[in-house]
Parts: C-alpha cells; structure tokens; sequence
C-alpha cells in the first residue's frame, strides 16, 4: 500500500466529533487533504443536501455515522427502535450520496467511502437492529459501487470492529479485565486495531492510489474471522 496522497482534494467528514471522525480528520489533514469536519445532525430528510451544498466542491465523501447500538433482543425490538437506528445509519447515507453523487459524475471524479461495521459480517447476539443497519449500508455501498464505477466515481466501505474509538470503545471499556479477556478470547491480534491504522487505511481508499476498487467492502477487525 502506497503513502496516499490527498493533496489538493475537499474531503467532507461526516460526525467528525464521534467514532472515527477526530482521528480521520487528523489524518486526512496530514496527507494534504482540505478537510471539512461537519458535526451537524443528519436526521433530517434535508439536512444531508443542506451540509453538501454549504461545503462546495467535495472530492472525496466519507460517511462516518454513528450511534450508540442497542442491545434488545430480537423479539422484544421496537417500532422507535427499529426506526431509529435506520434513521441515523441508513436514511442519512443514500441522501448524502444522493447529493455528492452528480458533480462527482458530471466531474468524472469522486470518491465515497463509508465507515461500517462488521457486525453485518457475522451473527451477533442482541444485535440484530444495528446489524441489519450496518448490513444495509454494506450491501448499498455495493450496488452503487458497480452502477457509478464507469463514471470513474469509486465507492467502498470499510467494515471494523475492535477498531479503537470513542464511540464503541471509550477508555472505561477498554480498561474492563472482561473485555481485555475478550481480546484476547475473540481476536487474533489480542489488540483492538489502532484508531490511525484504521484511519490510513480509509486515506489511502481514498487517494488516487486506489482507484482500482469499487463497491467493495473491506473488513477491519483484528483479524476477526468472519463466518
């Protein structure tokens, strides 16, 4: 994997106060990017168009969303909680690529990268709202990829799980002997995969270095094998 390059490019940064968010930022800047670090809510049916028309030129969308994921188990999943994790991962997604996606291809140029999760990977128990929201993203994430490809428009996600952030991971977890046990126990590096590991990787996804792949997803975990 070559050092990326994002000299020159716009990249809007979506929740860049949550989840990957600060460290992409950081990041990004340092590989020369012009980083706009938006952390507007994006619930609204027209609060995606609104941020993307305010940012301008935007070269390379990374759509970081997050919220914190339920734990309910399947039976007992509400109508509120159903809708409200669609609401925050799924909806705000196809509206923001909705409204990069015609400059990008008028352009011919333009990348979309999703910050997503493995939890679409692999059954997870007491997941299945957020799985499914995750699972939706993936599987958008790759119908788009191909339909946009020959407008030399790249789309792709990553998929992480035991990625250090504060969304999923803050510093009271990670000091937990139950989850360092579970490290252990459940990922092969014994670690979780450093915030900047991640954070390189999604920069060079998003770098002319990688204009090979499109509506791909790529897991980081750990080494967590998916099954």
């Amino acid at each position: 994997m070559s050092n990326p390059s994002l000299s020159g490019k716009r990249v809007l940064i979506t929740h860049a106060d949550v989840f990957m968010g600060p460290v992409l930022c950081e990041v990004f800047a340092g590989h020369g990017a012009t980083v706009i670090a938006n952390t507007d809510p994006l619930a609204s049916a027209g609060a995606p168009a609104a941020i993307v028309a305010a940012a301008g030129r935007i070269d390379v969308l990374v759509a970081n969303l997050a919220i914190p994921a339920p734990a309910t188990p399947a039976a007992e999943v509400s109508e509120d909680e159903w809708n409200d994790i669609f609401a925050a991962l799924v909806h705000p997604l196809a509206r923001l690529v909705r409204a990069v996606l015609p400059a990008m291809i008028e352009r011919r140029a333009g990348k979309i990268l999703v910050m997503g999760s493995a939890s679409a990977l692999r059954g997870m128990k007491r997941a299945s709202t957020y799985s499914a929201a995750r699972g939706a993203q993936l599987a958008y994430v790759q119908a788009v990829g191909v339909e946009v490809a020959p407008h030399n428009v790249q789309v792709n996600a990553i998929a992480q799980n035991f990625v250090d952030n504060p969304t999923y991971f803050p510093p009271e977890v990670q000091a937990n002997p139950r989850f360092q046990e579970r490290l252990k126990r459940e990922v092969p590096l014994g670690r979780l995969v450093g915030a900047r590991e991640d954070a390189e990787f999604a920069a060079y996804l998003c770098s002319e270095a990688a204009n090979c792949f499109v509506g791909q997803v790529f897991p980081v975990c750990g080494g967590w094998v998916t099954r």
